[in-house]
């Protein structure tokens, strides 16, 4: 089968290839997909997971790519909750092959059912946008109706999630971003937008939950912003500075199925609208994922037609 490779770690995005790699092995409680979207995060070829498996072994040449959406192609021994044709989304493991591929085993309780209305290409941009805002806003700061959050990002991937996904659970929205994202934040139902290179962030006033996906001094500066009892939480680094009368916390997104069905909900419902910015072939892909190539919004890889 095709899969997009990658063997040196200097090289980045830059030694990516379209490669002839044999077919996944379906292990215990895997399931193997048939991809046929898959969605791409610039820093993965940063994370040591890419390189090395859990034992620390180097596992190149590795597929990148760890968002997907596609159909269930096989089933390894033991695995319940999933069936052959079914149509699937959600994250591949971190520390194994990814979804730049015509086919990858993944584990199935990563993977949640897909509706027969949502297409694959939306339904790619979703898995580490949607499930890291959810995590992020209820799990970790523990947002609920009537409280104020700021976002930063909030014209990003998953910075634009968390601010609709916020403002669907009745709190006040402030969104941070560049002069260009003020019209994209306000119509996902941020109340406020602050341009960090032309409004001084201190005028965004105290929150209940300040939500970081930039880290460095915006990180650093909006330790002050959060309200006592309130919670700071950053998935850029871990936090230097702790909120005076709050807590901190930086995380990393876990799969879970649960939440990736109630996404697709929303998705089906209209209530999601992930950007998705240019969908481009599987040959495509090394180019397509250069950062000099890569337009506003997530770039999606269609890997195998509707």
């Amino acid at each position: 089968m095709q899969a997009i490779t990658v063997r040196d770690r200097a090289a980045g995005v830059g030694g990516l290839t379209l490669t002839e790699v044999p077919y996944p092995h379906a292990a215990e409680n895997d399931v193997v997909v048939r991809v046929h979207a898959a969605g791409f995060t610039p820093g993965e070829l940063d994370w040591p997971g890419t390189w090395a498996d859990r034992a620390g072994r180097d596992r190149t040449p590795s597929v990148p790519g760890h968002e997907l959406s596609g159909v269930v192609a096989e089933l390894g021994y033991g695995t319940t909750g999933l069936s052959v044709g079914q149509r699937v989304f959600g994250l591949a493991d971190w520390t194994r092959d990814g979804a730049l591929a015509e086919y990858t085993a993944v584990e199935a309780r990563n993977l949640a059912p897909l509706p027969a209305d949502v297409d694959h290409v939306t339904a790619a941009a979703l898995p580490i946008s949607g499930l890291t805002s959810w995590q992020g806003l209820f799990e970790h700061g523990r947002l609920t109706t009537g409280q104020s959050v700021l976002i930063h990002g909030a014209a990003g991937g998953v910075g634009s999630i968390a601010v609709q996904l916020a403002h669907q659970a009745g709190a006040r929205v402030t969104a941070t971003g560049r002069a260009a994202d003020r019209d994209v934040a306000l119509g996902l139902g941020a109340d406020v937008f602050l341009d960090l290179q032309a409004d001084r962030l201190e005028d965004a006033g105290e929150a209940d939950l300040v939500f970081d996906v930039i880290g460095g001094e915006v990180l650093e500066r909006s330790t002050a912003l959060v309200r006592a009892g309130g919670t700071l939480v950053t998935i850029a680094m871990p936090p230097e500075i702790q909120p005076a009368n709050g807590r901190a916390v930086f995380f990393v997104v876990e799969p879970d199925r649960a939440q990736l069905a109630e996404l697709a909900r929303r998705l089906r419902d209209g209530r999601l609208k992930p950007i998705v910015g240019a969908v481009r072939p599987l040959a495509e892909a090394p180019t397509a994922l250069a950062p000099a190539g890569r337009p506003s919004g997530k770039t999606i890889i269609r890997v195998t037609e509707d």
